[in-house]
């Protein structure tokens, strides 16, 4: 098993299920109903696999009000003791999966890897393609894992941004992508939120356009694709966004894959700006 930093095929992992050091986390969850994650985990999952909840595990307490947003980011004491809990040392190697596009499974992933933690990979296609492969799965709990102690370590702050940093970084003329669904940009509905529309000066794409089949588009595909809404600039200059800070991390974990390293991501996104009645609103294309 090499280190696996971006995404892993479905064989590839199968062939390792066995090897010491691994960590497979079912990220599987729903925003129409929190619970529905665990009970899939608890119905068939990838054997050995742990559950991480995104309410409890992968996400700070609410703070409505705040700016934090719908899915506050942890604190990262609280994110070292949850995966020393389940056993992940800091040269474990991990895997997250989730239904099948990654939205979810990556937010475990960008949480890594703003910790510092290099060995942290999502399954290309998630459980959607390790059934259709007909892999093994197990219908039990596993065995609870053996905790570890992981050392204490601190988030890159370079690369979580509040709203302040945002609105700076849009007057500088950075790029910020939006990672909701089109409709919900363009203002045309919000189910999850209470106000509809953007972020001016955000740019639009849906996470659902680093896909193709279920499974992330080709690294040389990906990079021609954000270099062109890069338009020149590095990087580091784009930073992502979405409701809540979850499904933006697909962007980060797509520009990783392609060989663009470095993006950013705006910890509270959409349900964060609405906080403040005063940051503006719009709607339409943009």
């Amino acid at each position: 098993m090499s280190g696996w930093t971006t995404l892993v095929q479905a064989e590839e992992l199968a062939a390792a299920l066995e090897a010491p050091g691994l960590a497979v986390v079912d990220c599987r969850h729903s925003l129409a109903d929190p619970a529905a994650g665990e009970a899939a985990w608890r119905d068939a999952h990838i054997p050995g696999a742990l559950h991480a909840d995104m309410d409890r595990d992968l996400s700070a307490p609410p703070a409505p009000g705040s700016g934090a947003g719908r899915h506050p980011w942890p604190q990262a004491a609280a994110l070292c003791r949850t995966l020393g809990a389940w056993g992940i040392a800091p040269r474990s190697q991990v895997v997250a999966y989730d239904a099948g596009d990654g939205a979810f499974a990556a937010r475990l992933w960008f949480l890594l890897r703003a910790l510092g933690h290099g060995r942290i990979a999502v399954l290309d296609g998630g459980w959607a393609r390790w059934s259709a492969l007909g892999l093994p799965c197990e219908t039990k709990a596993p065995l609870p894992p053996v905790p570890v102690e992981y050392p204490e370590a601190e988030f890159d702050q370079a690369r979580l941004l509040g709203a302040t940093r945002v609105q700076a970084h849009l007057r500088q003329g950075g790029l910020l992508l939006d990672a909701r669904a089109g409709e919900r940009f363009r203002g045309e509905t919000e189910p999850v939120d209470r106000m509809a529309g953007h972020i001016p000066g955000a740019t639009s794409r849906p996470y659902a356009a680093n896909l193709s089949d279920g499974r992330f588009k080709p690294p040389a595909l990906l990079r021609d694709e954000f270099e062109t809404l890069l338009a020149g600039r590095l990087a580091d200059q784009a930073v992502a966004m979405c409701g809540s800070g979850v499904t933006a991390c697909h962007h980060l974990l797509a520009m990783e894959h392609a060989g663009l390293k470095g993006g950013r991501l705006y910890t509270g996104s959409w349900s964060g700006w609405i906080d403040d009645p005063a940051r503006p609103i719009a709607t339409g294309a943009g």
